[in-house]
C-alpha cells in the first residue's frame, strides 16, 4: 500500500479537532466544526484552507514557454510576468490529463500547480514532452499552500505584510514578505468565488504563517475550513473538480472549457479538439438546480422529462447559500440548454431539476 502523506500542518489540524480523512494520497482535514459554518465563514468573512497537498513544478530555460504551449490548451504566450493563467493539459485521446494554474515569473521562468492526485502523472507527462531542454524541478514537498478566502481576506492579511494587497489584480501575484517570512508568493486566486488569496510558503515556515494568521486580532472573524466546505463553495460557483467533472475521458470542449482551449498554437491533440468544437460535442457538462427536496450525488442518472437516461451527475451537494440541491453533470447535447427540465434518479425517486448556468449564487 502507498503510504499516506501529511502536510506540515497535520499536528495543528489534530490539535484544532479536525476530522481528518485520506484524500489524494494525504491525510487532510475535511471539517473542523460544521461544513455549513465553515462555508458561510468564507462567504461572509474569512476561511483558511490548508491545501499544501497541491503540487508545484518549476520550469526554467529558453524553451519553457514552448513546452507549456505544447502540453497546455490555453495560450501561455498571452500572460505577463506576475500573472497566472488557468489551463488544462489534453491527452492523446482528447481527454484531460489535468487542469492546473500556470504562474509566470519571467520570460523563461514559470510555476505550474497540478492537482495533488495527479502530481506524478503530470510530471511524467510534461517530462515526456520536454524536448526543449527545459530545466524542471518538482518542489511539491518543499512548499506549503494556504487558501485564505473570503471578502475580508485582504483586510486580514494586510496586517502581516507591507505588500499592498489591494493592488494585486485577480489572477496576478507578487513575491514578498508575509509575517516576517521571505519569498512568500501572494496570489489573488482561489477556488471559492469569494475572493481572497493563496499563499505559497516554504514548508518549514508553514506552521509559523498559519499561527500568525490566526493570531491577528483586528476584529475580523476567521475560521479554519476543510475540504468539505471547499467542495460546496466551488460547486456553488460551478467550478470543475478533477476526477469528478473532468478526467482522462472528458474533453475540454465537452466540459465547457473552450475558453481555455485556444487553437492558435499546436498543443497535444489540438486538431481533433478543434474539429470537435466545430462539429459540436455530443454531450455537455451542465449545471442544474433541484426543484424539489433532494441531494444529487456523483453517479446518479440524469433522465429526460419522459424518463429516459440522458446523462449522469458528476458532482452534487446541498447549497448552504440557497438551501437547494445543486450539481454538475454530463447530458446528451440536445438536452444541454439552460431552462431544460429534467429528472435526477435519487434512489427510487425521480426528482425534478432544471438546467441552470452556474454560478448558482450571487456573491
Amino acid at each position: 500500500m502507498t503510504e499516506v502523506k501529511r502536510t506540515p500542518l497535520y499536528d495543528t489540524h489534530i490539535a484544532l479537532g479536525a476530522k481528518v480523512i485520506p484524500f489524494a494520497g494525504y491525510d487532510m482535514p475535511v471539517r473542523y466544526t460544521s461544513l455549513s459554518e465553515e462555508h458561510m465563514s468564507v462567504r461572509n468573512s474569512v476561511g483558511v484552507f490548508d491545501v499544501s497537498h497541491m503540487g508545484e513544478f518549476f520550469l526554467a530555460g529558453s524553451g519553457a514557454l514552448d513546452l507549456l504551449q505544447k502540453v497546455c490548451s490555453n495560450d501561455a504566450s498571452k500572460i505577463i510576468p506576475g500573472q497566472a493563467q488557468y489551463t488544462c493539459m489534453p491527452n492523446n485521446s482528447g481527454g484531460i490529463v489535468d487542469d492546473l494554474i500556470i504562474y509566470k515569473f519571467s520570460e523563461d521562468s514559470f510555476m505550474m500547480i497540478p492537482n495533488a492526485s495527479n502530481i506524478q502523472k503530470d510530471w511524467d507527462w510534461i517530462t515526456k514532452h520536454n524536448t526543449y531542454g527545459v530545466e524542471m524541478r518538482n518542489a511539491s514537498d518543499e512548499i506549503a499552500l494556504f487558501a485564505v478566502q473570503g471578502p475580508r481576506a485582504g483586510d486580514l492579511l494586510q496586517e502581516l505584510t507591507d505588500v499592498k494587497l489591494e493592488n494585486i489584480e485577480y489572477y496576478h501575484f507578487v513575491k514578498g514578505k508575509m509575517a516576517g517570512i521571505e519569498d512568500v508568493i501572494i496570489s489573488a486566486t482561489g477556488y471559492t468565488g469569494s475572493g481572497g488569496f493563496e499563499l505559497y510558503v516554504p514548508a518549514k515556515h508553514a506552521v509559523d504563517l498559519w499561527n500568525a494568521i490566526f493570531a491577528i486580532d483586528n476584529g475580523i472573524d476567521v475560521t479554519p475550513a476543510g475540504l468539505g466546505a471547499r467542495d460546496t463553495l466551488r460547486l456553488e460557483m460551478g467550478f470543475c473538480l478533477y476526477g469528478n467533472d473532468i478526467d482522462e475521458t472528458t474533453s475540454p470542449i465537452e466540459a465547457g472549457l473552450g475558453w481555455i482551449t485556444k487553437f492558435n498554437h499546436d498543443f497535444v491533440y489540438a486538431k481533433v479538439l478543434e474539429q470537435q468544437k466545430l462539429d459540436k460535442p455530443v454531450r455537455r457538462l451542465v449545471g442544474f438546480e433541484m426543484n424539489e427536496k433532494g441531494i444529487p450525488r456523483h453517479g446518479y442518472d440524469i433522465l429526460s422529462i419522459d424518463g429516459n437516461v440522458i446523462g449522469n451527475v458528476t458532482s452534487g451537494t446541498m447549497s448552504p447559500m440557497i438551501d437547494k440541491g445543486i450539481g454538475l453533470g454530463y447530458v446528451a447535447a440536445p438536452f444541454h440548454k439552460s431552462g431544460t427540465e429534467m429528472l435526477i434518479q435519487i434512489r427510487k425517486n425521480q426528482v425534478p431539476a432544471t438546467i441552470k448556468r452556474p454560478p448558482f449564487v450571487k456573491i
